[in-house]
């Protein structure tokens, strides 16, 4: 169970996205949009982060066995897979608070799993967070449908 939620939530968190575009109408295009470039800024400054500040990662460390499908060989903090669901979930919730509050819950479960699979100290968790969620700040109001019909 900690290896799905550390290795492939985040995953099912995209195709949900998708799904709930293509399928369910209630998601809009340009939420999935912001989404998706959300998720991209928040994946830049966190391995920008790592390549100036490396990090052992807890089963480094303490000589674990990381469970999650890969072994990560980038630097521990920040978590970049925190902050790109956080950066999803957050998007998700100004625009659809009910579909939004389940994506919190998701992005939460990456964040304490990536903790308990020996991969992330919670330092790097809150700090992913918070990543995520300032950048889906900053980007949340663009207007990216307005670009794209020019």
């Amino acid at each position: 169970m900690i290896t799905f939620l550390a290795s492939i939530l985040i995953w099912l968190m995209f195709f949900g996205l998708i799904v709930l575009w293509i399928i369910d109408g209630k998601i809009k295009k340009e939420t999935v949009i912001h989404a998706i470039f959300s998720c991209f800024l928040a994946w830049v400054v966190t391995e920008a982060i790592k390549a100036f500040f490396p990090t052992l990662r807890p089963f480094q460390v303490q000589d674990l066995v990381p469970l999650t499908l890969t072994i990560p060989g980038d630097g521990a903090f920040p978590s970049t897979h925190t902050a790109i669901a956080f950066a999803l979930s957050i998007t998700i919730f100004k625009h659809d608070k009910k579909i939004g509050v389940l994506y919190l819950v998701m992005a939460g479960l990456v964040g304490i799993a990536r903790i308990i699979a020996h991969v992330h100290y919670p330092i790097d968790i809150m700090a992913g967070a918070v990543i995520g969620v300032v950048i889906s700040g900053l980007t949340s109001s663009k207007h990216f449908v307005r670009l794209l019909n020019r």
